[in-house]
């Protein structure tokens, strides 16, 4: 079996169908490229709507951020379910980046496009429905295949072949401070698996008895997609009733926090979309975000591709810096009108950009 690595293919729709038989080294390989891909899709949108946020500092900023930390977790997790088995995570590629506004990678939940913009309800109700489970315990599912089913399935293929598990080129970051189970580390068991498949799949969904996050970084935290659900109704989510339980968005309300009012970027960029040509300065800001992120994308890759444990350091912590390096040019763009009268500004493009 050939890895397919194309974004835009339904490469997990295709895995999904897949027997039992067929699920060997070469399906994980294939599944896991598909699930780093899929953990780096969610990081975009859901950074975009955090730094148009005016008060960084309030509690829904800081609702957002411990999801993205936890989704950072979850795309070295996913990295090392891969290098574990002797495969390499491919990022830095046209191929396997998303692109803004479109579909997640491999056809999973193919009713949504994904798009960049501020923090609007709107972008609350996406975010939700990217997290959404297939039988959330509040509110109705959607009936399509979860991102977690699909990790369920990976799981399993680990389960069949237990040999492959090497433990090689695992990279390595504490990140408890951020939440428990943050950290990323080394996979080298049938054990270290089933725990980081369930960080990902828990933290993202719940569990089917609770919608609380089994791996905090705050006593009673929610899972993702019931906090994104808070947000976009404005209200706490709280048990009404027992035996059986039932939890409803009835409790405090959640004021919707002032926004930088970021537009909607474009399929192909700012400049493809239709829209008078940026100033160069904006042109300058936009190239520097996006030249920013591409070199994560490569410190990253490289960190996986080393040997040597002090390399893989040094390639990890300079795409942490180039990560840390998005926000100022970022929240500056959003400062930014756009050129149309329509009151809306620039925003971070996170287009994949070659050396």
């Amino acid at each position: 079996m050939t890895t397919l690595v194309d974004y835009q293919s339904n490469r997990i729709v295709e895995l999904m169908d897949a027997p039992d038989e067929q699920r060997d080294s070469d399906w994980l390989k294939d599944a896991l490229q598909q699930a780093v891909m899929l953990e780096l899709a969610t990081l975009p949108p859901y950074l975009s709507a955090l730094w148009s946020i005016e008060d960084q500092g309030s509690d829904v900023a800081a609702a957002i951020s411990r999801i993205v930390f936890d989704e950072m977790s979850h795309l070295g997790l996913a990295g090392n379910l891969l290098t574990t088995i002797g495969g390499t995570p491919r990022l830095a590629d046209h191929k396997t980046v998303p692109r803004y506004p479109g579909p997640l990678p491999g056809g999973v939940r193919p009713e949504l496009t994904v798009f960049l913009s501020g923090l609007t309800k709107n972008s609350l109700d996406l975010f939700s429905r990217i997290e959404e489970p297939d039988d959330p315990v509040a509110e109705s599912g959607s009936g399509r295949t979860s991102i977690g089913a699909f990790y369920t399935a990976i799981h399993e293929a680990f389960r069949l072949h237990p040999e492959l598990i090497t433990g090689a080129r695992q990279i390595r970051r504490f990140m408890t401070h951020h939440g428990e189970g943050n950290d990323v580390v080394v996979l080298s068991s049938p054990t270290d698996v089933e725990q980081a498949i369930g960080i990902i799949k828990e933290q993202g969904e719940g569990t089917a008895a609770s919608p609380e996050n089994p791996h905090p970084g705050e006593q009673g935290e929610l899972a993702h997609f019931y906090v994104f659900r808070e947000l976009f109704h404005g209200r706490k989510l709280i048990r009404t009733s027992q035996n059986p339980d039932r939890w409803e968005f009835a409790g405090d309300a959640i004021p919707m926090p002032s926004a930088l009012p970021m537009g909607t970027v474009p399929a192909g960029g700012w400049e493809a979309g239709g829209l008078p040509a940026p100033d160069d300065e904006t042109r300058q800001q936009l190239a520097e975000v996006n030249h920013q992120y591409s070199e994560m994308l490569r410190f990253l890759e490289q960190a996986w591709q080393a040997t040597a444990p002090a390399m893989m350091q040094s390639k990890l912590s300079a795409a942490v810096t180039r990560m840390r390096f998005l926000v100022g040019p970022s929240q500056l763009l959003m400062q930014r009108a756009l050129p149309d009268g329509s009151g809306r500004t620039y925003g971070p493009e996170f287009r994949y950009m070659d050396p």
